[in-house]
């Protein structure tokens, strides 16, 4: 069994039923005595949190590991960088505030009036005024049970079935899912790339808007590419699709990872109020805290009257434990928030250096935030044969099995010879062929190995 990077397999796997759920780490050193027990392990030394040490998810049936390893077998994947969510501990105040609401042990309806929900609802005004300087008065402000609902229920409010819904693409790929869902189509306008760094086209972004076209879905910052979209950049689409009469649905999921030097520019924020007006911004704290399985979101606009309109299409279910996380995340969080931000930073930069040093053969710029590496493997598609190897699976696969792309030859490849997943870039639409996503969301040793496994491969 290998060990590199600092991360031994074999001790990783075995470890599992000890670290990676929240009762039994408890239970490997800790009494559990609520919050106290949290502060024994997880408070930071010298103000600092530890996220060097490998956190192990194997075991928990989370889709990064434990769907990889039932996708392509026993000890198939050493590390798993593909899914985009956090390897990391929870944030101190999460994890206590969970423990402590797990001591009444009633789990009925829960008062969508009351303080859970409303201290919620104050903690995303205040992050979002603190933070970014953008007002979410509390009438506006609309929770949801997921980013993917809430713009899925947009879309049926705005998009008749069949009609196009604008992308600027590669973007990420659950996009088309929802666009699936709500019976729409995606029209994709390519962006620009030049020595390594994407930019809009937008004479292109407007001639691809016709009599069909009500929505443009924005990712800002955009996934996969790591853009930090500028002010100027989002006046420009704003005005387009103002002029045009086709709304804004911007997912701004990602918003809290932004490298050093660069900017986060909220679409709320911008200068021309009608153009706001035109738009409705959804928003998660999933990404920032590694919430995904609480299954909370929110949405806000400045138009009452798109509100109204998705009131329609849009229903929320949500539970009680996601009100308690969430809130506690953007209560008591925003330091660990603020050091994991720093660090995922690093890694970029460790990443850029290695690859530039050691694996050539990828190209990688260092994104302008989220915690995502767009990677060019062109050079690993032709060494592997990866368009022959695609037409070869096509021709012996079962009858009505969706055709395979050279990029997922490229993803079985460093499955295969590496035990490295990443995410293949064919899903993230126009401009994904030959690029792989890679999350860089963890322990840095994590992402040594990761890079030092391929590295030996190509």
């Amino acid at each position: 069994m290998s060990q590199q990077g600092g991360v031994n397999r074999r001790a990783f796997l075995r470890t599992a039923g000890l670290t990676a759920l929240a009762g039994t780490s408890i239970a490997a050193g800790q009494q559990n005595s609520g919050g106290s027990a949290v502060a024994a392990w997880r408070e930071p030394v010298n103000g600092r949190y530890d996220f060097d040490t490998v956190y192990n998810r194997v075991g928990t049936d989370c889709t990064k590991f434990d769907q990889q390893l039932r996708i392509y077998g026993k000890d198939s994947v050493e590390v798993g960088m593909g899914i985009a969510d956090m390897d990391f501990r929870a944030a101190p105040s999460i994890t206590k505030a969970l423990q402590e609401r797990l001591q009444h042990e009633n789990w009925g309806y829960l008062d969508m009036e009351g303080a859970y929900v409303n201290a919620y609802k104050q903690g995303i005004i205040d992050w979002n005024k603190r933070r970014y300087g953008v007002t979410i008065p509390t009438e506006t402000l609309v929770l949801t049970a997921g980013v993917h609902p809430a713009l899925i229920a947009a879309l049926k409010a705005f998009s008749p079935v069949g009609s196009k819904v604008l992308l600027i693409t590669p973007t990420y790929n659950g996009f088309y899912s929802d666009l699936r869902e709500a019976q729409v189509l995606a029209e994709e306008s390519p962006l620009i790339l030049r020595n390594g760094h994407f930019s809009i086209d937008f004479d292109d972004f407007e001639r691809r808007i016709s009599d069909q076209t009500n929505t443009f879905i924005l990712c800002n910052p955009q996934n996969p590419t790591g853009n930090c979209w500028s002010q100027a950049d989002l006046m420009r689409l704003g005005e387009i699709c103002l002029r045009r009469r086709v709304i804004v649905l911007a997912d701004e999921i990602h918003c809290d990872f932004v490298n050093k030097g660069q900017k986060y520019t909220p679409f709320a924020s911008l200068p021309d109020k009608a153009i706001v007006k035109n738009s409705i911004t959804f928003k998660a704290a999933s990404k920032s805290f590694g919430l995904a399985a609480m299954k909370h979101a929110w949405m806000h606009s400045d138009n009452p009257d798109l509100l109204r309109r998705i009131d329609v299409t849009h229903r929320a279910d949500l539970n009680t434990l996601g009100f308690i996380a969430n809130g506690a995340a953007y209560s008591g969080g925003e330091d660990w928030l603020n050091q994991v931000g720093a660090y995922i930073d690093g890694n970029h930069d460790f990443a850029v250096k290695f690859i530039k040093e050691k694996i050539p053969s990828i190209k990688l710029e260092k994104p302008e935030g989220t915690y995502l590496a767009w990677l060019d493997v062109t050079a690993i598609a032709e060494k592997i044969d990866a368009k022959g190897k695609a037409a070869e699976a096509n021709r012996t696969k079962k009858p009505g099995s969706a055709d395979l792309t050279p990029e997922q030859m490229v993803e079985r490849f460093l499955v295969r010879e590496a035990k490295v997943h990443l995410n293949q870039g064919a899903s993230y639409g126009f401009g994904g062929a030959n690029h792989m996503r890679m999350n860089l969301a963890t322990s840095r040793k994590m992402v040594e190995k990761a890079l030092t496994n391929i590295a030996k491969v190509v």
